[in-house]
């Protein structure tokens, strides 16, 4: 038993950082698209990278968090911020490294927030909501900070595959079925659908403006 919860806690572990760290290149990506300095760009991939993370360990009360008490969480993000603001026309080798990038940290904090979420005892219905969260979290202080409308307000179903990620996580934890498939299933669920909803422009119905609807019906000539 001891064995296996030092494997859980390993497996947690590589998730959290991995996301950290490609969140952090998210963000580098950012504000090298908005020519920010070298500050700027390490500012950014610090709040891209951390800002999910800080938000569940609070809620779920495991503080102070571990962006804030492991080096490692600091270190990664400086790290992907020097290699962002050093080497960006590398990683601008895939096509919008932004989306790409974003949609693999979406589905790692995700499925991590989730099982980090379960192992503090949650619910099933919250950890599933804390894992989404954990997953928007980073993004949504990412273009805040550059003045951009929230992707996950705006974009090609994001919230809704961290939730469908997350909800396979929380579904294998109640069936007791083993921690490590699950997230791997969890991961290739979101970053699945968010890359699927990003090529085909799938998204949710977006709200109608009626007055600018009515401003363009009384400009049409009569």
């Amino acid at each position: 038993m001891v064995v296996n919860q030092h494997l859980v806690g390993t497996f947690l572990l590589t998730l959290d950082l991995g996301g950290t760290f490609v969140f952090a290149l998210s963000g580098g990506m950012t504000a090298v698209k908005h020519r920010l300095d070298l500050f700027g760009v390490l500012v950014l991939s610090f709040a891209a990278a951390v800002a999910g993370g800080i938000t569940r360990d609070v809620l779920i009360g495991a503080v102070p968090p571990a962006a804030l008490s492991d080096w490692r969480y600091l270190a990664v993000p400086f790290v992907a911020g020097l290699i962002t603001f050093l080497w960006s026309p590398i990683i601008n080798w895939m096509r919008n490294p932004v989306q790409v990038l974003d949609a693999i940290g979406l589905a790692l904090f995700a499925v991590d927030g989730t099982s980090k979420a379960l192992a503090f005892h949650l619910e099933p219905v919250a950890a599933a909501m804390l894992g989404m969260l954990t997953g928007i979290g980073g993004g949504i202080v990412r273009d805040v900070l550059v003045l951009q409308i929230p992707i996950v307000l705006r974009a090609e179903l994001y919230a809704v595959a961290a939730l469908a990620g997350a909800s396979i996580v929380v579904i294998g934890h109640m069936l007791e079925l083993p921690s490590a498939p699950i997230a791997v299933a969890g991961v290739v669920v979101c970053l699945g659908l968010r890359l699927m909803a990003i090529r085909y422009g799938w998204h949710l119905p977006t709200a109608r403006n009626s007055h600018s609807a009515d401003s363009q019906e009384s400009t049409r000539p009569g």
